[in-house]
């Protein structure tokens, strides 16, 4: 007996229902090497302009700019109404381009950090000057991590170098972990990078790597 499926029976409307419906599942569903092709080249060209870009972390949708770029950042914080002083996560997609703010820990601390990544797990550590005052904020640290989400690993790869990447959403409002509620926030002009994300996804968690202490759970 044949199941009625999306599409089935309902005319000129069923039809468009089921390619919208294939459509979104193409999207969660997509290659990192499709992102990679296609896509990633367009975005980091935004972000050499100094633009910021929306792209799915680990569990929610952020935004994503160069953090050596001041003008950039400013802009990225005046978009989440987010003080400079309380600084930004960095992201890449290995652990080479952390290399010089994890030369002088410990190896008992960076395989604490190592046996964490990629994934969802964001670490405190001595910035020692490599990063500017507007991504550390008032911190003698910066908080770095290597990405699990392959959209945002892709994307770090063709910018090729770490990115600033903090969630998506005005400051006291919840972060989105959809499209529509990200373009509900920011509006239809914001480049956004397609990728899938966790519907029970959360922030990362961020620890401090010089005791083990949690800040963010």
């Amino acid at each position: 007996m044949h199941r009625k499926g999306i599409g089935d029976g309902a005319g000129v409307w069923g039809k468009v229902r089921a390619y919208l419906f294939r459509g979104a599942d193409m999207a969660l569903n997509s290659e990192p090497g499709l992102h990679s092709r296609w896509r990633a080249p367009q975005m980091a060209a935004s972000l050499w302009a100094g633009g910021v870009v929306a792209c799915p972390a680990e569990g929610v949708w952020g935004l994503s700019c160069d953090p050596f770029d001041e003008g950039a950042v400013l802009d990225l914080l005046a978009m989440k109404q987010r003080e400079v002083s309380k600084g930004l996560i960095v992201v890449g997609a290995s652990i080479e381009v952390f290399a010089d703010v994890l030369r002088d820990l410990s190896a008992e601390q960076r395989e604490m950090m190592l046996a964490s990544w990629p994934g969802p797990n964001t670490w405190l550590v001595p910035h020692k000057g490599c990063f500017p005052s507007w991504v550390t904020g008032e911190s003698d640290e910066v908080a770095i991590r290597v990405t699990s989400s392959p959209a945002l690993a892709a994307l770090c790869r063709a910018f090729d170098g770490p990115l600033v990447s903090t969630s998506a959403n005005p400051a006291g409002l919840p972060p989105p972990h959809s499209i529509w509620e990200l373009r509900r926030y920011f509006g239809m002009r914001l480049p956004a990078f397609p990728g899938a994300i966790d519907p029970a996804g959360k922030p990362s968690t961020i620890r401090r790597v010089i005791d083990g202490s949690v800040i963010r759970g």
